[in-house]
């Protein structure tokens, strides 16, 4: 008789097992698949892996084989999964929603099953919270591991069912009858699921690793590109590189209004600097998202030249500061499908260009902050300089006209330096020689009581430093020091090399008044190199007595 029923038991749990074998594999082809592979925690997919399984439980039941006044059934891959997928609590409450069903429909064994489906859910979900604790949840994913817990909880339920179901001698004829087929069918299934889930969890996460190599690899090869912004050069140099790596057909990058570059397939009609007719660029623009025209759900048509090969196309905004500046385009031809790889990476290279737009957008806004600045800065001084400089020269022509002279000169080649400037930074030569000018009126008012000495490394004369950066340290030195004592002092400029960065120091020994490492002046600087994207240290140290000491540092070649 056991014999017979094993046989008859065997073949409805094992299509039992292969129809929970297709919902998993379509499942794992769905969005829905991502939370259970991804083990989320957000209570929305706690839910929905709640919903699915306790689902499944049900079915089971419903599927399940009259046997004995009981159900032969594949209810426990449902709880098993629910609570290896979702944790304790949603393990319980899968195995609770199943077990309550199950007792809704009677037998002798409906409380031994209700208890047995429950604990078998709170079971797999005490295997989750073992291995999330140990920091391995890659170990929730084995199948083998799912095979065991099968089997076990099996195991579980038939003990349960001869401890709480009357009479025992039914209760054990049962179980002789349906254990080895349930262990069988509930822990494979079991296993063969988890497998599936395993498989295309590893699937995306390849895909995803895929689209992460080839983006940055297009990162590297497309940094500095995008530096002058976009334009015709920087989209066609793009172009070749995202066409190099991705192997599609054609690329082509365009602004708002016209193509930038293109290469590949159809490069002889989807000419640079033509107009974009395409209505699916026009709407990604438009709408600033992500148009992707397949060729099958979704037709494809060029809309420059009718005989054209290519017959899919992904279409992505490329966003800037505050709106979409272009787009990318990725084509394939009409007798190739569209690769999802491809598909994916296309979005991803799109966020990286527009992250590079953005940040040339950016750095050119500091520079035309840090050309304002400058502009600002030399309105304010020159009038003042000015207006100093010619009373000085009126002075000493009436008793030294020579020396008049040279002042003029030195005057002539301060302000040539200040109105003939077109850039924001300067080579440290020119800044000295621009110091050097004002330092040289500057004595002439203040006679004997100023000192200077210059100290430029010849290795650093090309070397980058914002205009007036300096000067203006050279002016607080003046107007901190030397002109607040008596006697006067020196005012010593040096600039140096130290490992990888370039240190500038101004010195007066005068030393009256500590300056404020807040104060206006200081400000300015750094300001004018965080313009310029740029980090300094810019410190202060004062000497009662000695010297008043101004130290800048900001690394080598970065403003080259």
């Amino acid at each position: 008789m056991i014999e017979s029923i094993d046989v008859q038991l065997v073949v409805p749990l094992f299509q039992q097992m292969s129809v929970y074998l297709l919902i998993a594999y379509l499942f794992s082809k769905t969005p829905l698949f991502r939370p259970l592979a991804n083990l989320s925690s957000w209570p929305i997919h706690k839910l929905m892996v709640y919903g699915i399984f306790s689902s499944f439980c049900i079915m089971g039941t419903y599927f399940g084989q009259q046997t004995l006044d009981a159900i032969a059934n594949t209810r426990a891959i449902g709880a098993i999964l629910g609570g290896l997928l979702g944790g304790p609590l949603v393990g319980l409450a899968v195995g609770f929603t199943g077990g309550m069903h199950r007792y809704s429909l009677g037998g002798f064994t409906d409380v031994a099953c209700a208890i047995s489906t429950t604990w078998e859910g709170l079971l797999a979900g005490l295997v989750h919270a073992f291995w999330q604790r140990r920091g391995q949840t890659e170990r929730i994913f084995n199948p083998l591991q799912a095979l065991l817990l099968g089997i076990v909880a099996e195991g579980c339920q038939m003990a349960i069912i001869l401890a709480v179901a009357k009479p025992y001698d039914q209760s054990l004829r049962l179980v002789e009858a349906i254990a080895l087929p349930m262990m069988v069918a509930n822990a494979l299934g079991a296993a063969l699921f988890m497998s599936f889930i395993r498989d295309a969890k590893f699937q995306a996460d390849e895909l995803a690793s895929q689209v992460s190599r080839r983006a940055l690899r297009i990162a590297r090869r497309c940094v500095g590109l995008l530096d002058e912004g976009l334009n015709q050069r920087s989209a066609q140099a793009i172009a070749e590189v995202v066409k190099d790596e991705t192997g599609v057909a054609a690329v082509a990058i365009t602004d708002r209004q016209q193509i930038l570059g293109f290469t590949g397939m159809g490069a002889d009609h989807h000419q640079v600097g033509r107009p974009i007719s395409s209505v699916i660029t026009l709407d990604a623009i438009r709408d600033n998202r992500v148009v992707f025209a397949d060729g099958l759900t979704t037709p494809y048509q060029c809309s420059i030249e009718g005989s054209c090969e290519l017959g899919s196309s992904l279409v992505v905004p490329l966003r800037g500061e505050q709106e979409v500046v272009g787009t990318i385009k990725l084509y394939e031809p009409k007798r190739k499908l569209f690769r999802n790889l491809n598909r994916s990476l296309g979005e991803g290279i799109a966020g990286v260009l527009s992250n590079q737009i953005l940040h040339s957008q950016l750095q050119a806004s500091r520079a035309l902050l840090a050309e304002a600045e400058l502009r600002a800065l030399e309105a304010k001084v020159n009038p003042h300089f000015l207006f100093n400089s010619l009373n000085t020269v009126a002075a000493v022509l009436r008793r030294a006209p020579q020396e008049a002279r040279q002042l003029v000169l030195h005057l002539a080649e301060f302000l040539r330096g200040n109105l003939g400037r077109n850039t924001v930074t300067v080579s440290l030569v020119q800044e000295f020689e621009h110091i050097h000018h004002y330092l040289a009126i500057e004595k002439a008012r203040f006679g004997d009581r100023l000192r200077f000495v210059e100290d430029l490394d010849e290795a650093l004369e090309d070397e980058q430093v914002p205009a007036l950066a300096i000067q203006t340290l050279v002016e607080n030195a003046l107007k901190h020091g030397i002109s607040r004592a008596e006697e006067g002092g020196e005012v010593r400029l040096t600039a140096r090399q130290q490992g990888d960065h370039i240190q500038v120091i101004v010195e007066d020994s005068a030393a009256q008044v500590p300056q404020q490492h807040d104060g206006l002046g200081l400000r300015l600087v750094r300001e004018r190199f965080a313009a310029l994207g740029v980090s300094c240290t810019l410190q202060l140290h004062h000497q009662p007595g000695i010297a008043t000491r101004a130290e800048l540092i900001w690394p080598r070649g970065v403003l080259s």
